[in-house]
């Protein structure tokens, strides 16, 4: 059952961008509304951390607020600001989180200091490698370079950088229903030294006999896959994500924080549409 906690805001958005990042963007083939506007609930499980063996489920509220901007473009999977933009790349901006870990309540850190929750954010190249000339089936590489900046307000800090390079595909009208779309993306990641020391470092004086101290390494830090379905129905949308995550031969892998290398997260969203812009926009927005 999803846990019932007073959930702050900082929490909140960490929550959100981590839910964002696992749903690949889809397009669509027809003119849409400039903005729209609804709410509904998602449901969310997933490790405390990556690594961890032990789960978190949340259900939350979930904002529907689409806005289909020539450079800011926002929508249920993802927030994107267009800097740079051609008929084969586009420069814009990659977001991602991660959630607070309270150490009491997880048991390979028990006795360590809370681990806050993060943002990541940095440009992000993307490469149109194949646009078919309705918009249904995309294929692109998508390079994001982010920093990765831990706060529980009024502190900040920066914990490290990662780049996140995956292949991504969205196709739209699946199976030839209207409305329906699939997205995949699959990739590696690549974390410097400070970040995963941040996860899965142990200092001295946290070390115990179940948890020796351990320095990380930076490199290579996992790989991702990642698959979403989604449907627009005249007054309301749904979609679910599942993601399969492996830490096999991770820089960190023999961290004692590391307690299991492959693991699935899943997710829920539905929302209720109840205003849109009588304005309409290209189909490629």
């Amino acid at each position: 059952m999803p846990e019932r906690k007073m959930i702050n805001p900082v929490r909140c958005l960490a929550i959100a961008l981590a839910a964002l990042s696992f749903a690949p963007i889809n397009g669509s083939a027809e003119d849409r509304p400039l903005w729209e506007a609804g709410a509904g609930v998602a449901v969310i499980s997933f490790p405390t951390y990556r690594g961890s063996d032990q789960r978190k489920s949340y259900l939350l509220p979930a904002p529907y607020i689409v806005y289909r901007g020539e450079v800011l473009q926002i929508s249920h999977e993802s927030v994107r600001g267009l800097f740079l933009k051609s008929d084969h790349a586009e420069l814009d901006v990659s977001m991602n989180g991660s959630v607070p870990v309270k150490s009491n309540g997880n048991q390979a850190r028990d006795g360590m200091p809370d681990l806050d929750p993060t943002l990541e954010i940095g440009p992000s190249l993307n490469l149109f490698l194949i646009h078919s000339d309705a918009k249904k089936i995309n294929l692109d590489l998508r390079l994001p370079v982010r920093t990765v900046i831990a706060s529980d307000f009024p502190r900040a800090k920066q914990v490290g950088w990662l780049f996140q390079p995956q292949l991504n595909v969205d196709v739209a009208d699946l199976g030839g229903v209207e409305g329906l779309k699939l997205g995949l993306a699959a990739g590696p990641l690549f974390g410097d030294r400070r970040y995963h020391q941040y996860f899965y470092g142990v200092a001295p004086e946290f070390a115990t006999a179940a948890r020796p101290a351990y320095n990380a390494h930076g490199g290579y830090a996992g790989s991702q896959f990642v698959g979403a379905v989604s449907k627009r129905f005249p007054t309301y949308w749904v979609g679910g994500f599942m993601k399969w995550d492996t830490l096999n031969s991770a820089a960190f892998a023999d961290s004692p924080l590391v307690k299991t290398k492959q693991y699935f997260t899943a997710g829920f969203a539905i929302s209720w549409i109840f205003a849109e812009s009588k304005t309409m926009v290209a189909r490629d927005r």
